[in-house]
């Protein structure tokens, strides 16, 4: 029998809120299906470098990450963040194990190539991101064996070059190619949770949420500026999980993962 499989990445405000957090793990904890949590957690990263006094740099929603960051996000994804999930987690009775890229060989990247000025950001200069990771492989088989083993992975977005260099890499990135790299093998459900209520039609408005959306539309969203800034990457890697095999991708509000689970309208749902 194939392998049902819940792939489900928290980002944006759920991190830094205690509640929030705690309440999105308790029932993710309580899954009886296999599951893979995938974290962010720029905001907080963020708030630590100005404490050290680096001042975060961010292009197009990306995070310039220099020698000086890298030593931030590897301390606050691979560290803080991802260690206080897998604690709190294990509290819950989920045997939960803490990854990055770099542990077990999981996620192999190429440090991501400069952007000539007519493919920059801002202003439309050339655009060096730094060490920042643009994945090239996900040993799938590696993720298997520790859900087959009764682990559940709890992975920070931080992948490596195979060279000893650990690249910053987007988490709604890295969800939607491990979710790729597991549907050969198991029905991957690709669930994106933060803190709004789905893809909104009007960003104040929570309840103008986008109940289902395929690709067409979202080129239409797009070309009408309804949907825009930092949701057109997160839709752009859901779309591409669709078009490579995982069988449903749903983004939606963290509190509504256990209604989302059990079938109920809930967030948008894309096709």
């Amino acid at each position: 029998m194939i392998m049902k499989l819940f792939i489900i990445k928290i980002g944006g405000n759920v991190i830094d809120e205690e509640g929030l957090l705690s309440s999105f793990l308790t029932y993710f904890s309580s899954l009886s299906e296999n599951k893979i949590l995938i974290h962010g957690g720029g905001k907080i990263a963020s708030e630590i470098s100005r404490q050290l006094g680096i001042e975060p740099k961010i292009v197009d929603g990306r995070r310039i990450t220099d020698a000086e960051t890298i030593k931030v996000v590897q301390m606050v994804y691979g560290g803080l963040i991802n260690k206080n999930i897998v604690a709190l987690l294990q509290a819950r009775n989920c045997n939960a194990i803490g990854l990055t890229g770099a542990d077990a060989n999981i996620i192999l990247a190429k440090k991501r190539a400069v952007i000539s000025p007519s493919r920059g950001g801002a202003g439309g200069g050339a655009v060096d991101f730094g060490l920042v990771g643009d994945i090239e492989k996900v040993n799938s088989e590696k993720i298997f064996a520790l859900l087959n083993s009764g682990f559940t992975p709890v992975i920070a977005p931080l992948t490596h070059d195979g060279r000893g260099q650990l690249l910053n890499t987007n988490a709604d990135t890295m969800a939607s190619a491990i979710s790729v790299a597991m549907s050969g093998s198991a029905e991957v459900n690709l669930i994106y949770c933060f803190e709004k209520s789905g893809v909104l039609r009007n960003v104040n408005d929570e309840t103008s949420v986008i109940e289902k959306m395929n690709f067409s539309e979202y080129e239409k969203y797009k070309s009408e500026g309804i949907i825009n800034k930092g949701m057109i990457p997160k839709l752009d890697n859901a779309f591409d999980a669709i078009k490579h095999g995982v069988r449903s991708v749903i983004i939606c509000h963290a509190r509504d993962l256990n209604k989302v689970i059990a079938g109920k309208q809930s967030g948008t749902y894309l096709n």
